[in-house]
């Protein structure tokens, strides 16, 4: 556990965020190494079908994670505080939503999977592998839901890298049985499904038991869980405006891909790669994010706010110069990197024009992610929640629509950064009113 409301503040951002970096690394890894396996070993058809699956995955997981965000919250500002007790029965409390979220999402999801992919217009080569990938993927959602929670709850002390340990034993179960069921056992898409789900109980598991016998305030255990209404209550006003964040990422998502859909199997195969590069790339940025929410909770509970707004100043810093190199490694290398995923030349091409159009504009989603860290760790949610409707459904997804009837595919990818502009207007402007003050959950000390 970190507490950042003493020490030097570059150095404790940084040090946070390096565990947060290579514990979204290996995250990432499930992902790209599922698409590696599928676009080399199973075809084109099956790296579109897993990648179609994604943006459904994410709107049924988005409102869940969101007030998971918002318990993270909670927690990081009685961790400040010093209320240790308080910082137990939130652990209790979002652990308990979180069993049965994931019963609940299983439940609807495999359900609902193929009238959606049918709404979505997939090319028909692909319906049966992604409705086969998605409906097993969803059998894992109480371990996926399980280990994210246990994750929010440290990164909400301080502590990130007990999560990055158990992520990279995740990532390398996924791989060896990656690899086993797809390249040995020629069990096909289902063998990609199947290695997730396992690895993901692996990294439940793993982690619950770790954290009974060695953490001084996380017991796990729902044969004595407590669950506190008004806790409870906290965490979804703070996190809820973050779940409808999300779901409404999730639903502009599928609408991209709905669009993306109607340009054949090249463009899905093209987008489903080069967005894994994408999410990779992005993720440190996202991170430096997630670690100032932290930064910002606990110093804001303590009622540091100018060590706060130096934070903020920290982040968009580190963030800035990440963007600048990653950006040129990906314009010079992105052709070679789209081939990693797929030997088809006409899925490479598409690919490569995604990410040089998308790189290009990392400065700006840096600073837009620094804005949102800060003020989801000073409880204002609303307004980030507002800014990802406007940026996405009044200017990517219609610009996306009526552009790729213009100049093609290549028009989706232009709305992207065409939204990243409009968000971070908006949020700097709301950042400099002030108005985010005053949303901390630990009340003020009398004078």
């Amino acid at each position: 556990m970190k507490d950042f409301t003493e020490g030097n503040e570059a150095r404790l951002i940084l040090q946070f965020s390096i565990p947060l970096v290579l514990g979204n690394i290996f995250q990432n890894l499930y992902n790209i190494v599922d698409s590696v396996i599928v676009g080399n070993f199973l075809g084109k058809e099956a790296l579109g079908a897993v990648g179609a699956s994604f943006p459904i995955i994410f709107t049924l997981i988005s409102m869940v994670i969101g007030i998971g965000s918002g318990a993270s919250t909670v927690i990081s500002q009685f961790f400040g505080a010093k209320q240790v007790d308080q910082v137990r029965r939130t652990i209790d409390t979002i652990f308990t939503f979180f069993l049965f979220a994931s019963i609940l999402v299983t439940l609807i999801g495999i359900l609902c999977s193929k009238s959606i992919f049918l709404l979505l217009q997939l090319p028909d080569e692909m319906l049966p592998e992604a409705v086969t990938y998605l409906n097993i993927y969803l059998t894992g959602m109480f371990f996926f839901f399980g280990f994210a929670g246990i994750s929010s709850i440290l990164r909400g002390m301080g502590d990130a890298k007990t999560p990055l340990w158990f992520m990279i034993l995740s990532t390398v179960v996924n791989i060896f049985f990656d690899l086993l069921f797809v390249v040995v056992f020629k069990w096909g898409i289902e063998g990609v499904a199947f290695a997730t789900v396992v690895a993901q109980a692996i990294a439940f598991f793993s982690a619950t038991w770790y954290l009974n016998k060695k953490h001084p305030v996380i017991n796990l255990s729902f044969r004595k869980y407590i669950f506190d209404r008004e806790i409870f209550k906290s965490c979804v006003k703070i996190g809820l405006p973050t779940g409808f964040q999300q779901s409404f990422i999730a639903f502009g998502m599928m609408a991209i891909m709905g669009i993306v859909n109607t340009f054949g199997t090249n463009a899905v195969a093209a987008y489903t790669a080069a967005m894994r590069v994408d999410s990779f790339a992005k993720m440190p940025a996202l991170t430096f994010s997630s670690a100032l929410s932290s930064f910002v909770g606990q110093n804001l509970g303590a009622f540091q706010e100018k060590r706060a707004r130096k934070g903020l100043k920290i982040t968009i810093g580190f963030s800035l110069a990440y963007a600048v190199f990653i950006s040129i490694i990906i314009i010079v290398f992105g052709k070679y990197i789209i081939q990693i995923f797929t030997p088809d030349q006409h899925v490479i091409a598409i690919g490569q024009d995604y990410l040089v159009i998308v790189s290009s504009f990392y400065l700006l989603l840096s600073i837009m992610f620094s804005l949102t860290g800060f003020l989801r760790g000073a409880g204002a949610t609303f307004i980030p929640m507002l800014t990802t409707l406007l940026s996405l459904y009044l200017v990517r997804i219609p610009l996306a629509f009526w552009l790729s009837g213009k100049i093609g595919v290549n028009g989706i990818w232009w709305a992207e950064p065409a939204g990243w502009f409009i968000g971070m207007v908006i949020l700097i402007v709301y950042y400099f009113t002030g108005r985010w003050k005053g949303r901390v959950v630990v009340k003020s000390p009398k004078k």
